[in-house]
């Protein structure tokens, strides 16, 4: 595949990624009801899932087309990049098994007559705490850890313009930040806090993706040979 190609794929992977992951929100699982909107929302929940599931393979396959280009510059990091994204791929499925657990429970409450028997409600409560630390701080955390790399390289290879890439290491820097604050429990996840702190991030892999797609890496980088180890790097 030409680099051309390999660009335009790894853009458009992004774009699907971040779509996914928008449609991959499942309102009746959120919900303080969700025992009982779980079970009466059921396609929603699913779509949720599979779109989850679709982000997952988005994201490890933007990963999967990055590493021979990363490799030609620091082929440890590029193995740290692809690693990291590909564990964070894992805890994704496990987001996608999470949630359909909890649809799972919600049509078993609703067979058993809705009971007040708090076994349903704390293993509910359990299910979406660990769904929650799943996805919005191991996944994150993991996630942004390979992006860290990823966006290391750029700078200092210059695939991509220095603001681009400078952007990304400080918008990681505030996605973890904020998966940290959700983790030790000073935030909530969806509160303006958290929102400004994954926002930029948000924004960027939008600009990243759609530079991708229309420019492309710098070839003149990639064609003249250059190569550095760790210390350069």
């Amino acid at each position: 595949m030409s680099l051309r190609k390999t660009t335009i794929i790894a853009g458009l992977l992004f774009i699907i990624g971040t779509i996914a992951g928008i449609l991959s929100i499942a309102p009746a699982i959120d919900a303080p009801d969700y025992l009982f909107k779980a079970s009466a929302n059921a396609n929603q929940v699913i779509i949720a899932s599979i779109f989850q599931f679709i982000m997952a393979v988005a994201y490890v396959g933007f990963a999967f087309l990055m590493y021979p280009i990363l490799r030609k510059f620091n082929k440890g990091l590029a193995i740290g990049f692809i690693g990291f994204r590909f564990i964070a791929g894992v805890f994704n499925i496990i987001g996608v098994i999470a949630i359909l657990l909890l649809l799972i429970l919600s049509q078993e409450f609703i067979k058993a007559g809705a009971p007040d028997s708090s076994y349903f409600h704390t293993l509910g409560v359990l299910l979406r705490a660990g769904r929650d630390l799943v996805n919005h701080v191991a996944m994150i955390l993991v996630h942004s850890l390979g992006g860290l790399i990823l966006y290391y390289i750029f700078y200092k290879t210059k695939l991509v313009p220095r603001w681009l890439s400078g952007w990304g290491l400080i918008g990681t820097v505030l996605t973890m930040l904020a998966s940290l604050l959700v983790m030790f429990q000073f935030i909530d996840i969806i509160t303006p806090i958290y929102i400004v702190l994954s926002l930029p991030m948000a924004l960027l892999e939008m600009i990243l993706a759609i530079w991708l797609i229309v420019k492309g890496f710098n070839t003149s980088v990639i064609y003249s040979g250059y190569k550095c180890g760790i210390a350069k790097l």
